[in-house]
């Protein structure tokens, strides 16, 4: 390996999904690019094929060794989740609402289901989380605050579980026969039966939202949260084993965080204008967010943080 560029490919372009009435701001009727659709497709690797989705709205499939185009696929609308490949199929979700399974080799399409849609706020529509596919199913969560387990084969909703207007934007993970996924505003995680749905954890983190998507080493499964926290949890005994605190959050959790231990917005927002939503934002990223997913190798943690460290954590 010598760090030498052997192929590029260019889609038409990034951006973050855009739309009218987000998250309440003002003016309601004008078309913004939504601040907290914080993530891109990161690639898939299958049968010497990488596997991609654009903003362009299309999932792209090349060849890993020429970088030449198999084939592409349109959705409605930008495509940052990124593609699970499983059983000659790839399923990807797009901000159309749309969760699809592809052929993996032509790009057909097997199926798609149509997740809820709210005309009127448009920020409770469409997928960041990328799909879990294990013993037959596709787990994935929604914007619409359901999370779905699928047919594979079929695409037919098995069982469903509602968050409440809370969204599911980190992907899950599997333990055994559980599911594991985060929400973002109730800031909840869960443990569910991949059979049936049927809740076997739920852990409460006061309302601080979760991006991050869970990663499990033996009977530990680690998370991070926008509070600024890496977050161990013991399986076995369902309870928070330790905490790792970033730098930004011991700076500025104080700051940020009311006595109960919720998230203290007030501080951040200073109202309802567009142009206050994404200050907002940017000054939640002092907290030291962890929003990325953890990486184990040799016993030691990886993932990085909004305060621009990458920390290891043993």
């Amino acid at each position: 390996m010598t760090g030498t560029s052997k192929w590029t490919f260019a889609t038409k372009g990034e951006h973050r999904f855009t739309a009218t009435h987000l998250h309440g701001a003002l003016p309601v009727s004008e078309a913004m690019p939504d601040p907290f659709d914080g993530f891109l497709s990161s690639p898939a690797i299958s049968d010497g094929a990488v596997y991609f989705g654009s903003s362009d709205g299309n999932v792209y499939a090349l060849d890993a060794a020429t970088g030449a185009l198999r084939w592409k696929f349109q959705t409605g609308d930008v495509v940052h989740a990124s593609p699970t490949v499983a059983d000659g199929r790839v399923f990807v979700g797009s901000w159309d609402g749309n969760c699809y399974a592809l052929d993996a080799a032509t790009g057909a399409l097997a199926w798609k289901l149509e997740a809820g849609r709210d005309a009127q706020i448009h920020n409770q529509q469409g997928f960041q989380a990328s799909a879990l596919v294990t013993g037959g199913r596709v787990l994935v969560g929604c914007r619409d605050s359901i999370f779905y387990a699928l047919d594979a084969k079929t695409g037919a909703k098995l069982w469903t579980m509602s968050n409440h207007g809370s969204w599911v934007v980190g992907s899950a993970t599997a333990r055994g026969e559980v599911i594991y996924f985060a929400t973002s505003d109730s800031g909840k995680l869960y443990g569910v039966d991949a059979k049936t749905g049927a809740k076997r954890l739920e852990l409460d983190f006061h309302t601080w939202p979760m991006f991050s998507s869970p990663a499990i080493a033996g009977s530990m499964l680690y998370i991070g949260s926008n509070r600024g926290t890496l977050d161990a949890i013991d399986l076995d005994a369902k309870r928070v084993a330790w905490s790792f605190v970033t730098d930004g959050a011991k700076l500025n959790a104080k700051a940020f965080t009311k006595p109960d231990g919720s998230p203290n917005y007030d501080a951040a927002f200073a109202g309802s204008f567009y142009d206050e939503l994404v200050a907002g934002v940017a000054k939640l990223a002092a907290l030291g967010q962890i929003q990325s997913s953890p990486a184990i190798g040799d016993r030691v943690i990886y993932v990085g943080s909004t305060d621009g460290n990458v920390y290891a954590i043993d």
